[in-house]
């Protein structure tokens, strides 16, 4: 039987968060090495400033390990989340991966699957999306890049505050996908599965248009992840037992 396609997202990287760095570790050194491919659909950092972040030995060793995963022929591919959209081709080749674009669609067994980190469907928040249209700008990116290193990471942690203190005010619905949105995207593309991340809410939804799965985020520790295989689709915890509400 082929080996199967896993997808994380959502993982938050810091060194605030010890916890879940181990436990990264060990899933790129344990369970990702029994794949054929990784696809890690964003927000794979806490927060990345530009590719001279490698030059930090905290980032430079999560880098390491992506890249001793792929040493062993393991396929990875990294999508950007909203997080880490400034993830580029230093951190791809310092990792040995392959950036994608976001949405993208796979077939690995088969069946075509659509995969998106999800940030673009919560168009119910009309402030992220203007925010979202705003630093996604290729002239803007260019012009943060040649920004001094300390001062991008200040104004950042600055931007952070500023975000967790908004979303306490925003109602939880807004901050989700909306259905439409997703309903577009999938006909769009024609196909009857999406998986994304984003939204931390896992879960499995069924509904006219097709399936709709979330991958979970991983904090102190704790997280999951999506197998594909030739039996279908299935979520795991980290300890590989099947992830709550999303099997039959």
């Amino acid at each position: 039987m082929p080996d199967p396609v896993l997808l994380i997202s959502d993982l938050h990287l810091s060194p605030a968060d010890p916890a879940t760095v181990d436990a990264f570790g060990r899933f790129v050194a344990g369970p990702a090495r029994r794949a054929q491919a990784l696809y890690i659909l964003g927000d794979l950092f806490e927060v990345w400033i530009g590719d001279d972040q490698l030059g930090e030995p905290f980032y430079a060793a999560r880098a390491a390990e992506l890249r001793a995963l792929a040493a062993t022929g393991v396929a990875v591919y990294f999508m950007a989340g909203n997080r880490d959209f400034l993830c580029g081709k230093r951190f791809a080749h310092d990792a040995g991966l392959t950036l994608i674009a976001d949405p993208l669609a796979i077939a690995p067994f088969g069946d075509t699957l659509l995969l998106a980190h999800g940030d673009a469907y919560c168009t119910d928040d009309v402030d992220y999306q203007r925010f979202r249209r705003i630093v996604r700008n290729p002239l803007v990116q260019w012009l943060w890049r040649r920004l001094p290193y300390r001062w991008r990471n200040r104004e950042a942690a600055k931007l952070r505050e500023k975000s967790t203190a908004m979303n306490r005010r925003k109602a939880e619905a807004i901050m989700d996908v909306n259905d439409g949105a997703v309903a577009t995207a999938m006909r769009t593309a024609g196909v009857a599965t999406l998986i994304h991340g984003h939204t931390h809410r896992p879960a499995r939804h069924r509904g006219t248009h097709g399936t709709r799965w979330v991958l979970p985020d991983w904090h102190a520790g704790e997280g999951g992840y999506l197998r594909i295989d030739a039996d279908g689709i299935a979520m795991f915890t980290l300890a590989d037992t099947p992830f709550p509400g999303t099997t039959d």
